[in-house]
């Protein structure tokens, strides 16, 4: 499923989402029509499985971003999980291995507001914090190769 035209349509959709097909179209030389098809096999596949508008938080008056960790008391995981859905600051929750089970990532608008989404994870369990200071590296798609 992965040929060189569907990595060439793939790397061409990471760099800009936005694009049309006709144009998606014109800078891997195919027509319209035929890579609509490959689009849409693509996403019924699985492979691609979304489009996402990047929206910069700090415009939003979320100036702290952290990163956190979170390790539940006996029985808490599935109080995690579910505080994690239900509190519109955690924008990503993954469920990692190791000594910490959950890493969270959330925005508030100060420290304050940090503290408050932080208590709301205390009732289940030990968490650990880092404030983000800087995105060298933003989120990117995988290597297509």
């Amino acid at each position: 499923m992965l040929d060189a035209t569907n990595l060439r349509l793939l790397a061409e959709l990471s760099s800009n989402p936005r694009l049309s097909m006709s144009e998606l179209g014109r800078r891997v030389r195919m027509s319209a029509p035929a890579v609509t098809e490959r689009v849409q096999r693509l996403e019924q596949a699985g492979i691609i499985r979304g489009y996402r508008l990047e929206l910069d938080p700090a415009a939003f008056g979320l100036a702290v971003t952290a990163l956190v960790r979170v390790r539940p008391g006996p029985g808490q995981l599935p109080a995690v999980a579910q505080a994690a859905r239900e509190t519109p600051q955690v924008v990503e929750c993954l469920r990692v291995t190791g000594e910490d089970c959950f890493v969270l990532t959330v925005h508030a608008p100060s420290l304050a507001g940090l503290e408050e989404v932080l208590d709301r994870f205390l009732l289940f369990g030990q968490t650990t914090t880092s404030i983000v200071v800087s995105t060298p590296v933003p989120q990117r798609p995988p290597p297509l190769e």
